[in-house]
C-alpha cells in the first residue's frame, strides 16, 4: 500500500432494493469509496458491528426493522454514535423528518436523488467525519501521556483504572448525570497528565521534596489543564485536572479553593485518590487493613483535607461490595 495515498472511505448502503443498492455504488465506487451492501436493518447491524463504516446511507421504508428503528439503534451506541448517517426516502412528509431528526439523523435524501446532490452531501458528512476521528485520535494522544506518567512509577501501575472505576461509582451513588460520570471517568486518567513536565527525579525521589521540587511539582495541575484546553470535547474534565489537589479548608493548590467552591468533580477524584494510595504498597509503607483505612480517611476530613459527606458516601459504597465487585470485573476483562 501507498503510505502517501489515504485509506478509502467506506459507505455503507441499506436498502432492501436490489435496484437502489446498484445505483447508489454505481454513483459512488468511482470516486474511490468502497461501497458495501445490506438489504435490511438486522443485516446492517451486524455489518457496523463487525466494522463500522465512515458512513451510513439508510433507506427509511423497508420490512422489518425500518430506517427509523437502526438510526435510533446506532446512535444510542457510544461506539457508533458518531457515524453520520444519511435517511433516504421517496417520502416528502415533514414528519418523517422530523422523527429522522429526533433519533439522530445527520442528514436527509429524497428520491428520486440527483448523482451530484449524493456525491456533495456524502463529501460533506464524510469531511466532518474526518474532522471527529482526528479529535478522538488527539484524545486517545493525551490518554497514553497520561499512562506513560503512571508508567514511571512502578508502584501505581493501574492506579488510573482504579481512579476512573472508583470516581464514576461515587458519582453514581451521588446520582451525577451520565456526562458528569463520563467527565470523571476520563478525570480518572487525565488528572495528572501534568506530570509529564516533572522530572522523573522529582517524581521518584524517596526522601522529602526541597522548596524548588515542591514548587515545581505543585505545577503540574496548571501544566496539565494547559495541555488538555485546546481540546473542546474535554471542557468538563478540566476542573478535575486544576483543581484535584485543592482542600476542603483551603490549603490546597494551585489556588487555595475552599470547601464548596472546589469542584464536585474535583473532590471526587480527590477522595477515591485517597483510599488508593492508603490502599496500595509504596516504598515507604505497606498496603492498609481496609479497616484502618476508612479510619484515617476520616481522620483526613476531620483536619479538614477533603469534603466529609464525599468520604462517607464512598466508604458506604465499598463496604456494600459493589466498588470492589466492579474492580474485579475489570481486572478478569485483563487477564
Amino acid at each position: 500500500m501507498d503510505p502517501e495515498r489515504p485509506p478509502l472511505q467506506t459507505i455503507l448502503v441499506v436498502d432492501d432494493q436490489e435496484a437502489n443498492l446498484m445505483l447508489v455504488e454505481a454513483i459512488l465506487a468511482p470516486q474511490g469509496y468502497t461501497i458495501i451492501a445490506a438489504s435490511n436493518g438486522e443485516q446492517a447491524l451486524d455489518l457496523v458491528a463487525a466494522q463500522p463504516p465512515d458512513l451510513i446511507l439508510l433507506d427509511i421504508m423497508m420490512p422489518g426493522m425500518n430506517g427509523f428503528d437502526v438510526c435510533a439503534r446506532l446512535k444510542k451506541d457510544e461506539r457508533t454514535r458518531l457515524i453520520p448517517i444519511v435517511l433516504a426516502t421517496s417520502l416528502n412528509d415533514s414528519r418523517d423528518r422530523i422523527c429522522g431528526i429526533e433519533v439522530g439523523a445527520d442528514d436527509f435524501l429524497s428520491r428520486p436523488f440527483h448523482p451530484a446532490e449524493l456525491s456533495a452531501r456524502v463529501r460533506s458528512l464524510l469531511k466532518l467525519k474526518q474532522f471527529t476521528d482526528e479529535l478522538e485520535n488527539a484524545e486517545d494522544v493525551l490518554f497514553t501521556l497520561a499512562l506513560s506518567v503512571e508508567a514511571k512509577d512502578e508502584y501505581t501501575d493501574g492506579h488510573c483504572e482504579r481512579l476512573s472505576l472508583y470516581s464514576v461509582a461515587l458519582g453514581r451513588g451521588l446520582g451525577l448525570p451520565r456526562e458528569q460520570l463520563k467527565a470523571l471517568h476520563r478525570g480518572g486518567y487525565l488528572h495528572d497528565v501534568g506530570k509529564i513536565a516533572v522530572p522523573e527525579s522529582i517524581l521518584n525521589k524517596k526522601t522529602g521534596l526541597t522548596d524548588e521540587e515542591r514548587r515545581i511539582m505543585r505545577e503540574h495541575p496548571i501544566i496539565g489543564e494547559r495541555i488538555c484546553m485546546p481540546l473542546k470535547s474535554l471542557k468538563s474534565v478540566l476542573p478535575i485536572i486544576r483543581h484535584h489537589h485543592e482542600r476542603w479548608d483551603g490549603s490546597g493548590y494551585p489556588d487555595g479553593l475552599t470547601g464548596q467552591e472546589i469542584p464536585l468533580s474535583a473532590r471526587i477524584i480527590q477522595t477515591v485518590d485517597i483510599y488508593d494510595a492508603l490502599m496500595t504498597a509504596r516504598p515507604y509503607k505497606p498496603s492498609l487493613e481496609t479497616c484502618e483505612v476508612f479510619s484515617i480517611m476520616r481522620q483526613a476530613s476531620e483536619m479538614g483535607s477533603c469534603d466529609p459527606r464525599l468520604i462517607e458516601q464512598f466508604i458506604s459504597l465499598l463496604q456494600s461490595g459493589e466498588v470492589l465487585m466492579g474492580l474485579e470485573k475489570v481486572r478478569h476483562r485483563r487477564l
